[in-house]
């Protein structure tokens, strides 16, 4: 006797962290793509491959959506800067390196930028509420002046540099270029987008900070 198929079904256990996960990188696409006024929680399940009502479940309302979704691009590159152990580099190549990554981060990225724009257009409302960015800013500024200070220490750098107020410079030198680069090609009749000018441009940065810092 056969055995009926239904005995070889087994119902489908939900896995909530993949769920969730997949929400937000559909959210992250939805915002980048659309902002906030414009992106659809309709959309944001389709991309998903999810009911509607699971956005809701798991992040309560867009608005927290769009926030966790700002709080795990913020957490990317945080992630990324502790990977590059700075601490342990002397100080000029601590910066440097501090420099490539951020730059080669904004290049790889380019949907921070558009959702960064996006939130600073809404006067910050989302990230003046989030209690995990500032946590994740804090060990920034303190290993940055840990930088500084042995740069000082062993005659590399200049005293009295602000740590961050250096941090962004070193983020805005990097961020205009790419955020404003469709305009400044079109200005300077030059396509900005070309690997050759944006390893140009990320020299530029290198030695202008770097030599900004010396004695």
């Amino acid at each position: 006797m056969l055995k009926r198929q239904s005995d070889d079904i087994k119902p489908q256990r939900r896995d909530p962290v993949a769920t969730r996960n997949k929400l937000l990188t559909a959210a992250r696409r939805e915002f980048a793509q659309n902002g906030l006024a414009g992106a659809r929680v309709d959309e944001i399940a389709a991309r998903a491959g999810v009911n509607k009502q699971l956005v809701y479940h798991y992040f309560g309302d867009k608005d927290a959506l769009y926030l966790a979704v700002l709080e795990w691009v913020y957490e990317e590159i945080r992630a990324q800067e502790r990977k590059l152990n700075l601490e342990g580099l002397p100080p000029e190549q601590a910066i440097k390196t501090l420099i490539e990554a951020s730059f080669d981060h904004l290049d790889a990225h380019p949907d921070f930028i558009v959702l960064l724009n996006d939130e600073n257009r809404g006067g910050a409302r989302h990230v003046r509420g989030s209690r995990k960015l500032e946590a994740m800013h804090s060990p920034l500024v303190s290993m940055v002046s840990k930088i500084l200070a042995e740069g000082v220490r062993t005659g590399a750098f200049r005293k009295g540099v602000n740590p961050v107020h250096l941090y962004i410079s070193i983020a805005g030198l990097s961020y205009f270029f790419f955020s404003n680069a469709s305009t400044l090609s079109a200005i300077f009749g030059k396509d900005l987008s070309s690997a050759a000018e944006k390893r140009a441009r990320r020299k530029h940065v290198v030695d202008l900070v770097l030599k900004s810092l010396r004695p």
